[in-house]
């Protein structure tokens, strides 16, 4: 898993190059969107969603399940992401959506999804294929951002500040792996909780599940300004078990930025570790890529210190053998 973390910055560059030589077919009307996928093939669908909310054209909804919402029809463009292109859920919510004559576009390396999209003459974007789906997000998100820009839902221009993070976390390498070490020593023996602001959500989500599956450890996520009408009321125990990372970026708004000055007066007395991470970048983007990318480095120092091997996840497999079963 380091050397896939190592070879993130080049996966953005290699998934860039595959946008730029990609051509879809657009000619049809869209007037809302479906991302469909789980896991390491879907998070990357969550982030994008957020960071383009302030100006896509049409209303984007994410599934992570077996089902299709029933708005879906034959003006909804329906993004299929699955890494291995054969993930049941998201096969499953494509036949739905298929019988619904929906349009589709798919970012997958092969199986099913790739072999239904070449059948069909769906539009579709194949990907290098070899890795865990987590470590290969640099391609599905650099391919939603490519599907959309393609499409003219957002604004142009979203693909050079990719370009411009893809710089930035080359540029920073060395102190973004020296912070990562440093807070996965903070982290280590405790329960980590990552709180971000509703944008970054998404990001604090890939914090998590990389945590979860790198390090094999537990771990939870919530929103601000959301988390200060539930979960804030639960901070009444002293407990020096958790962990509280804030992910903090420039673009705050302001009362989210005194919300979480509060909220680290209250945490404060029920736990001493409490660390902001404060994003570097100039646009939404950036700051995210530096995010996502600073959280990959905590999670392989979190498994390298816990001596446990990153890459397995062997309860997934037997989850998925059992189902096999049915």
């Amino acid at each position: 898993m380091k050397n896939f973390i190592e070879e993130f910055p080049s996966m953005l560059e290699n998934s860039l190059r595959i946008a730029k030589e990609s051509k879809l077919d657009t000619s049809k009307e869209i007037r809302n969107i479906l991302i469909t996928g789980l896991g390491g093939s879907g998070i990357g669908g969550t982030i994008v969603s957020q960071l383009v909310s302030d100006h896509c054209k049409v209303p984007i909804v994410v599934n992570k399940g077996y089902f299709a919402p029933s708005f879906v029809n034959e003006y909804t463009l329906v993004i299929v992401s699955s890494y291995s292109g054969n993930t049941e859920e998201t096969l499953n919510a494509m036949e739905i959506a298929q019988k619904k004559g929906a349009q589709f576009a798919c970012i997958s390396s092969g199986g099913k999804v790739l072999d239904i999209a070449k059948s069909q003459n769906y539009n579709y974007i194949e990907i290098p294929g070899g890795y865990p789906p987590r470590a290969a997000f640099p391609y599905s998100f650099v391919q939603l951002f490519n599907i959309l820009d393609q499409y003219g839902l957002i604004e142009s221009g979203q693909l050079l500040n990719i370009e411009s993070g893809l710089s930035l976390i080359r540029r920073e390498m060395d102190n973004i792996k020296s912070k990562a070490f440093d807070l996965a020593k903070q982290l280590e023996g405790k329960l980590p909780i990552i709180y971000a602001e509703t944008n970054y959500e998404g990001v604090a989500v890939r914090w998590r599940q990389q945590i979860n599956e790198n390090a094999k450890t537990l771990c939870w996520h919530h929103a601000i300004p959301e988390m200060n009408h539930n979960e804030l009321v639960g901070w009444k125990d002293q407990n020096e078990n958790l962990a509280v990372v804030i992910l903090r970026t420039e673009d705050e708004f302001y009362r989210n930025s005194k919300r979480i000055e509060i909220n680290k007066s209250i945490i404060e007395n029920y736990t001493s570790t409490l660390v902001d991470i404060v994003a570097l970048g100039n646009s939404r983007i950036e700051r995210a890529v530096y995010l996502i990318y600073f959280g990959d480095w905590v999670s392989w120092y979190l498994s390298d210190n816990k001596k446990v091997d990153s890459i397995e996840v062997k309860v997934i497999d037997y989850l998925k053998s059992e189902l096999s079963k049915i």
